[in-house]
């Protein structure tokens, strides 16, 4: 496996091989700094002996670690979703929900649930972080055509918007994309979500690009030769997007392809800390809000 270093194998076992230390490091990770009551705010608890539970020292409510986040009434150990964390993190290309299921010794359904729960939090962590300075933006489109073929605009793929910043050296900084229609109004609400405005926008010089850009940001457009190197680093990593997706994971359903883009971004937008993507991902999911299999499903 293409493995990023950080905690290894033995580390991880003598850490977390009881729920306990499970349940002491997500608590680390939820409050660090003391318990916060999630009913009124309040400070200060104390611990039910022989059960996973705190009770808070003003509204008396109980509260567990996982209440409340993606883990939310889960039927799995704590152990067992560390150990998903860890062979999440691990692997730079991701795990499939077949191999979760034999690695961890799981029904393939309670994987593959897992696993969207992880990426959902993962889409949380970062949903409110917006780009800035200089950056690309271009359309693009995933999945098989149903009839025609058709590449490119007019393709009956899922489309897409992408976007990164850039440093001051040309270098990218950050990586965010969203399933999206392209027309005006869906471009505008994806640019104002991901983009901060002021911001210098380049793009190619499709019209609802230049309608929904018009007001907010400097926005350079022009018609660009195939080819050409233009718009270098959004298409390089929507190349890249691709071969994350295309490398794990198949029959990828629309309904969850912003799942698999909000893993992509958040391994892509951390690379420089490859060996903090598993504490990153736990606090994460410890920060997360629930989400439940209806969710996922209808």
């Amino acid at each position: 496996m293409s493995q990023q270093k950080g905690m290894g194998f033995k580390e991880f076992r003598q850490r977390f091989e009881t729920e306990e230390a499970c349940d002491e490091y997500l608590f680390q990770q939820r409050w660090p700094d003391g318990f916060i009551c999630p009913k009124c705010g309040g400070t200060g608890c104390y611990h039910l002996r022989g059960r996973r539970e705190y009770v808070c020292k003003h509204c008396h409510r109980q509260s567990s670690v996982t209440a409340g986040t993606v883990l939310h009434r889960t039927h799995l150990p704590l152990t067992i979703w560390f150990w998903a964390i860890y062979l999440t993190a691990r692997d730079k290309r991701g795990i499939s929900a077949v191999q979760l299921s034999s690695e961890l010794e799981i029904a393939y359904s309670s994987a593959w649930y897992l696993l969207h729960r992880l990426r959902n939090a993962m889409g949380q962590r970062d949903q409110d972080y917006v780009l800035s300075g200089i950056v690309e933006l271009d359309d693009a489109y995933f999945g098989a055509p149903k009839s025609n073929g058709k590449r490119g605009r007019g393709t009956e793929k899922t489309s897409a918007l992408a976007a990164v910043s850039l440093s001051e050296q040309g270098h990218p900084k950050f990586f965010k994309i969203q399933v999206s229609k392209l027309d005006a109004a869906a471009v505008s609400a994806v640019a104002q979500r991901t983009v901060r405005p002021g911001s210098e926008i380049h793009s190619d010089a499709l019209r609802s690009f230049r309608a929904a850009l018009r007001e907010g940001y400097a926005h350079h457009y022009q018609v660009f030769d195939k080819g050409s190197g233009a718009l270098r680093w959004v298409h390089t990593l929507i190349s890249n997007l691709k071969s994350f997706l295309l490398g794990t994971y198949h029959g990828l359903a629309k309904k969850h392809l912003q799942g698999y883009f909000d893993e992509f971004c958040f391994r892509f937008n951390r690379r420089f800390w490859p060996h903090q993507l598993f504490p990153r991902l736990v606090c994460a999911v410890a920060a997360s809000n629930i989400l439940g299999y209806g969710d996922l499903t209808r």
